[in-house]
């Protein structure tokens, strides 16, 4: 579903002496959320000409939107990103979900090494105070050395450093062409901390990532600088205010997270379809997803008068897509199969728009390209084909330079 939210006073005389201000805001959603992100936004990149989404002024992420963001911050096409997820023979590199999963050993050795002193507290509590110590309060004690997280996210951090540990690329936020943002969340305090700013801006970007798709009780919290941060999707979803406070004229947000609607109008659900049927994971899904939601909706809509000269492009999935509901996305072929649906909804959603849309983007330079839409036929394997294998390392490093003087010379251009 792609929703069009018109600036309410667009900088008119900004984008008549300037190129338009385009910022890309993506929201967290696991591994599921970051495939069905690729798929959709490889469907908008090559069928808006005038749009680049690896060359845009801001990227916010956060949670596994963070990753995203921070690949097409470094000019990595989204096409480039696609070939990596899914494992393709011609990526640049090699991508296995399952090293994502590793047990957090560190993390388990560190609870064990508090097992004498929790134990030693917990029997002076007992013996002081024995009428008063019973399984609750048992429990609670020997709680603490439950661990935070059952896997190692520090494989996350190792993987984004190899990728753009290559000429033209940068694990340094102030190396940066575009802004960009990675959100997480202080464990100790609950605030928000926008990694990139200044002051938080000389974190490498790989660690920034890892504390952003820090979720509770799936990774461990990770200490920056002495501080504890975890997913940054507990406190916003969207965190599209971050590209909106850099004054962007057009704003394309993302997000995967929209509560599941298994209900028909013509009948009542029956047992094989209801969520409660699914176990705890299924239910823990449905929850977060609209409390996330609910969320988001709040917010956006509070962006029409705090920021009047912004508009906003924004796109999910649509809530009674099972496909990406129930999709075992560390399956090679549901992960393919995935990145592809989403692709081709997004097609169709750019379709169906036609000239609302492309009324839409005229003022940003931006418009659709209706014959590659009309093509139905086309898939995600023959859109990722078009240009085969990557440049080389020399060659990334001369697009990036040409990009960066292509866009100081549009960024200076007056009215004639």
């Amino acid at each position: 579903m792609i929703t069009l939210q018109p600036a309410k006073t667009p900088d008119n005389e900004h984008l008549l002496k300037h190129r338009p201000r385009i910022g890309l805001a993506a929201a967290g959603g696991g591994p599921l959320g970051a495939i069905y992100e690729l798929g959709a936004l490889q469907a908008l990149d090559e069928s808006i000409d005038g749009l680049a989404l690896h060359h845009l002024d801001v990227y916010v992420g956060v949670s596994a939107g963070a990753l995203l963001a921070a690949s097409l911050a470094n000019q990595m096409s989204t096409a480039q990103m696609c070939r990596i997820f899914m494992g393709r023979s011609d990526a640049e590199f090699a991508f296995k979900p399952e090293a994502f999963l590793r047990p957090a050993y560190r993390e388990y050795v560190r609870q064990l090494r508090r097992l004498p002193a929790v134990s030693l507290h917990t029997l002076s509590e007992l013996v002081q105070n024995p009428l008063r110590f019973g399984t609750s309060e048992l429990f609670e004690a020997m709680s603490k050395l439950i661990p935070t997280g059952l896997f190692d996210n520090n494989s996350i951090a190792d993987f984004i450093e190899r990728v753009f540990d290559v000429p033209g690329r940068s694990n340094d936020f102030r190396d940066l062409a575009a802004k960009l943002y990675i959100v997480a969340v202080e464990l100790d305090s609950g605030a928000a901390v926008r990694f990139g700013k200044p002051g938080y801006d000389d974190v490498p970007i790989s660690k920034a990532v890892q504390a952003s798709t820090a979720l509770p009780a799936l990774y461990p919290s990770v200490s920056i600088k002495g501080v504890d941060y975890v997913d940054g999707a507990l406190r916003r979803t969207l965190n599209a205010s971050v590209a909106l406070d850099h004054g962007v004229d057009l704003l394309i947000g993302i997000n995967p997270l929209v509560p599941y609607n298994a209900e028909t109008e013509s009948e009542l659900l029956d047992d094989t379809r209801r969520l409660s049927h699914g176990g705890l994971p299924m239910v823990l899904s449905q929850t977060f997803r609209a409390l996330i939601h609910s969320r988001m909706q709040i917010g956006v809509k509070k962006y029409v008068d705090d920021y009047p000269a912004s508009s906003i492009m924004l796109i999910e999935p649509n809530a009674d897509d099972d496909h990406i509901f129930f999709t075992n996305i560390f399956s090679y072929a549901d992960r393919k199969n995935l990145c592809e649906h989403a692709y081709q909804t997004t097609r169709a959603e750019l379709r169906m728009l036609g000239d609302d849309l492309n009324d839409f983007l005229r003022q940003y330079e931006l418009a659709l390209n209706t014959d590659l839409l009309a093509d139905t036929s086309r898939t995600l394997e023959q859109s990722l084909s078009v240009g085969g294998r990557q440049h080389a390392s020399v060659s990334k490093t001369l697009h990036k330079t040409l990009d960066r003087l292509r866009h100081t010379l549009r960024d200076t251009r007056v009215q004639v």
